[in-house]
């Protein structure tokens, strides 16, 4: 997979797969990506910032597999929802770049 747009087929197909639609409501899959924001924020919490620049391996790896898990509910709700995330991404940089 390249792209968001290949990993939003993956993602549809194996929910389709296991009949998870009645479950991938937006209020459910946004629960879930705060959660996982939540996990994602456990990984680096007592770290200082310097520890937090300096994974170890291990650490790399815990960190990039809740990278992943928010990911897949994003792309999983920004799906459900028909929002585009490469264009709700771009057009909120333009944005900013207007605001700072």
């Amino acid at each position: 997979m390249n792209s968001l747009d290949d990993l939003k087929h993956a993602l549809r197909s194996f929910a389709e797969e296991r009949n998870w639609f009645e479950y991938h409501t937006p209020k459910n899959l946004a629960m879930a990506v705060a959660g996982e924001a939540g996990e994602l924020a456990a990984e680096f919490q007592w770290l200082t910032a310097e520890e937090s620049a300096n994974l170890t391996d291990e650490q790399r790896k815990a960190v990039a597999s809740e990278l992943a898990d928010v990911l897949i509910y994003l792309v999983r709700l920004a799906d459900e929802l028909e929002v585009d995330l490469l264009e709700a991404a771009n057009a909120k940089n333009e944005r900013n770049k207007k605001r700072f």
